[in-house]
């Protein structure tokens, strides 16, 4: 698996400051696609080895680490979850996946944060009531609650 850049974001995941780790290989391929340059197999390895130096580097600055991908390898992705919640478990981990469906090779117990479905632009993204995709905060290490509407504007009348 490799990635192809980093960035600290804040709206990723609701209240956190979040390492996004963009992950090159999509699968996916959804038409409109905001980051097309993540279809090709192109980058760095994202391994043990990588990732320490991602949290050595900025794991008192951020809460949550966001694995933007991988649906090529998803159970890298868990091995690497894992890892983050043993190495530094102050942080929380998050996924987020093109696919529908959660990938069986996948272990809520290693994440706090998993949105799952393409990018349907029609329908718009996280931020839009019509939107496909779904933001989930893993509860308990095994039940997932949807709080996507947090990213809709409220509608407030006068």
């Amino acid at each position: 698996m490799k990635y192809v850049n980093t960035g600290v974001v804040f709206q990723e995941i609701p209240d956190e400051t979040t390492l996004s780790i963009n992950i090159s290989n999509c699968p996916c391929h959804c038409m409109g696609c905001h980051s097309e340059y993540l279809w090709d197999d192109v980058g760095k390895p994202l391994n043990a080895m990588s990732l320490k130096t991602m949290l050595d580097e900025y794991g008192r600055d951020v809460t949550c680490i966001a694995f933007m991908g991988g649906d090529a390898e998803p159970r890298e992705v868990d091995t690497l979850a894992a890892f983050v919640k043993k190495t530094c478990p102050h942080l929380k981990t998050a996924w987020y996946s093109g696919y529908s469906d959660i990938s069986k090779e996948i272990h809520l117990k290693n994440f706090d944060f998993i949105k799952v479905g393409p990018y349907v632009q029609r329908l718009g993204g996280l931020d839009h009531e019509t939107t496909n995709q779904r933001l989930y905060k893993v509860e308990n290490g095994k039940e997932l609650v949807d709080i996507t509407s947090r990213f809709w504007k409220k509608r407030w009348e006068d």
